[in-house]
């Protein structure tokens, strides 16, 4: 067997045998990102094609159970705190430069705002994140399809980053990319909102879908969602990114990266700061 070697192409979420707290290098955060996983038994409200989430592997109980996850991320934040964790396989195999905590997020197997136990998770993620590794960003990865709700939003200001999902600019590419039949103007009225009320980063997945890819007036279509968003708020970033591990599903592929930058370029003409990823 080869030997697992950490790197952007490898986001498996095994970490010994903890069930929420797993670790990964990050290519849009830049380092080693601690992932918080509220959804271990995979159930999510979107169907990406791209996800690479195999879900035709069932998962774990839904109750997440926060002592373990107390635990879990205590253990973890001691291995780095001591040094051990650059000493244990796969984490010996980082890169130097990546060899650095650049955040905790909640991410996953799903929507991590989906469970209802997700406001306590936060709030003890938060405290845990405050006593043993304080300067350590806190961020959540949010499709936005839930952050309407009451508990929800309240639970919000545990954290210093969101990054939100943005995928489509009109409806047909967004049902088809995110697999949903959530209603878009839901999603977009959503990261209006947030956005008037603290900076988001938005990230942007664009893919091929077999003989199909965002063409010219999807991408007029989503700068003109963002610029809407941001009318009224503060997009901080902008994050336009591709396929760069294997998805559940074979149609899903990647973009090329000078497809990338001119999607990025887009974004700059609505006076955003935006990258390719």
């Amino acid at each position: 067997m080869t030997p697992r070697k950490l790197d952007f192409s490898d986001h498996r979420r095994e970490l010994g045998a903890n069930r929420y707290i797993y670790a990964v290098v990050s290519r849009r955060a830049g380092g080693l990102s601690i992932g918080v996983n509220l959804n271990p038994d995979k159930v999510c409200n979107f169907a990406c094609p791209y996800c690479q989430v195999d879900r035709t592997i069932p998962g774990g109980p839904a109750r997440i159970d926060l002592a373990e996850l107390d635990a879990e991320l205590r253990h973890l934040l001691g291995l780095v705190a001591s040094g051990q964790l650059w000493e244990t396989a796969p984490f010996d195999t980082a890169a130097p430069e990546h060899r650095r905590v650049v955040d905790i997020a909640f991410a996953g197997d799903g929507e991590p705002t989906s469970p209802p136990e997700f406001p306590q998770a936060a709030a003890l993620v938060r405290a845990v994140r405050d006593e043993l590794a304080p300067g350590v960003p806190l961020r959540l990865l949010t499709n936005a399809t839930l952050v309407h709700r009451g508990s929800v939003r309240a639970a919000l200001a545990e954290f210093d980053d969101l990054w939100c999902k943005l995928d489509a600019g009109t409806d047909a590419w967004f049902h088809r990319v995110d697999g949903t039949r959530f209603p878009f103007n839901r999603i977009i009225r959503n990261l209006r909102e947030l956005a008037a009320e603290r900076a988001i980063v938005i990230q942007a997945m664009f893919c091929s879908l077999g003989e199909d890819r965002p063409g010219v007036e999807e991408i007029e279509a989503w700068t003109g969602r963002l610029r809407h968003i941001a009318r009224q708020g503060t997009i901080a970033e902008v994050q336009v990114y591709t396929v760069a591990r294997r998805p559940a599903d074979s149609a899903a592929g990647a973009l090329s990266p000078e497809e990338l930058e001119g999607i990025a370029a887009a974004a700059r003409t609505a006076g955003l700061n935006a990258r390719a990823v």
